[in-house]
């Protein structure tokens, strides 16, 4: 039996036509900068409209080499755009003279844009999926 969670994000997805696939295995390794324990890596793609994102997606431990599910993918996107360098850091944390936080920076904002693009027209429906 599929949970609230799992059944807003395929709502969302069936209303706004998109589909998630995988590419190629996925990969048993370190994903987040710092990160001292290794999990499983899927090459993940989202298409709608003739768009695509597609991206790593690093899933948790504790599910180990389980598919990612469509609200586990739509939940974790960025939804917000992260501004510039210095409000970036001071809301998540990091020190602004981190070459780690600006790698992260960096990524962020490749994604939101990639998410913005992609989303464009029902971004506030996608920001509800949490």
């Amino acid at each position: 039996m599929k949970n609230e969670y799992d059944l807003q994000a395929e709502n969302f997805a069936q209303k706004f036509g998109v589909k998630l696939s995988f590419i190629g295995n996925p990969q048993y390794k370190k994903h987040f900068i710092g990160e001292k324990s290794e999990r499983w890596v899927y090459k993940c793609r989202l298409t709608r409209e003739g768009r695509r994102y597609t991206f790593d997606f690093g899933q948790s431990i504790n599910n180990g080499c389980v598919e990612p599910r469509m609200y586990e993918i739509l939940g974790c996107l960025e939804k917000y755009d992260p501004e510039d360098f210095d409000n970036f850091c001071g809301n998540y944390g990091y020190d602004t003279d981190s070459r780690a936080a600006e790698k992260i920076y960096k990524a962020v904002c490749k994604e939101y844009t990639a998410v913005e693009r992609l989303f464009s027209d029902c971004l506030d429906e996608l920001r509800e999926i949490q």
